[in-house]
């Protein structure tokens, strides 16, 4: 299992089994694809601000595990986390809700 072949054909499988809810399944692809983004984000900006994980721990009353973590798209951060991951980061942090190409 460590080809493209095999993990499309064990998608495939997956998809095929009795009971599977494809809706859920495309809100759990979303869900990682946002927190790779998010890992993403933050460890661009860490490393642009020449800051080690437990440097940036540090700064945003964090422990180096949770930044190890976010970074690797583990766990889902509250907003209080990431507002002080942001302002660690010297960034300022900003949710809001867009219209999709549906809207």
């Amino acid at each position: 299992m460590t080809d493209d072949t095999s993990m499309n054909d064990l998608r495939r499988e997956r998809v095929n089994r009795p009971g599977f809810d494809a809706a859920e399944y495309d809100a759990g692809r979303a869900e990682a694809l946002l927190a790779i983004e998010l890992a993403n984000a933050i460890r661009e900006r860490r490393l642009e601000l020449g800051l080690t994980q437990s440097q940036l721990a540090q700064r945003a009353g964090l422990h180096q595990p949770d930044v190890s973590r976010l970074e690797s798209g583990g766990g889902t951060p509250t907003i209080g986390m990431l507002d002080r991951l942001a302002h660690a980061l010297e960034l300022r942090f900003v949710a809001r809700f867009e219209k999709t190409d549906a809207a």
